[in-house]
């Protein structure tokens, strides 16, 4: 049995449907975590892409300037491989995923250890006409 009522599973499998068709761009295992990451594509989606570029190229953190190559190449997908006009796109769908965990031991103090967590995470961007 699935989780959730029949709308619910609906809209999911409708979305992920639509984002399959619309011009994408994906950057997988990037040293930064989902949640931070998170926070800037917050910031962009829904936005006409002219204004997202230029919202991330002034964002002080890592993820900004990963996010905007992602956004970059997903415009030249649309450009290149759909023919879309790149002044009508804007950010139809922005998520980060988590990825795979790096674990990473320090040594402390009277023979201890404590673990370390690099997270990683798949930045996805995808760009849609007004």
């Amino acid at each position: 049995m699935s989780k959730g009522h029949r709308s619910q599973i609906k809209k999911a499998r409708n979305a992920e449907t639509n984002a399959a068709k619309m011009p994408m761009a994906t950057a997988k295992y990037q040293m930064v975590s989902a949640q931070k990451a998170q926070f800037v594509l917050n910031l962009i989606r829904g936005k006409s892409v002219k204004e997202a570029d230029a919202i991330l190229l002034y964002q002080p953190q890592k993820a900004a300037r990963i996010a905007r190559k992602v956004l970059l190449s997903a415009v030249a997908n649309a450009e290149n491989n759909k023919g879309m006009n790149k002044d009508e796109l804007v950010v139809a769908y922005a998520t980060a995923n988590q990825g795979p965990i790096l674990k990473r031991i320090r040594a402390r103090a009277k023979g201890r250890a404590y673990r370390i967590e690099k997270k990683t995470s798949h930045i996805s961007i995808g760009v849609d006409n007004k």
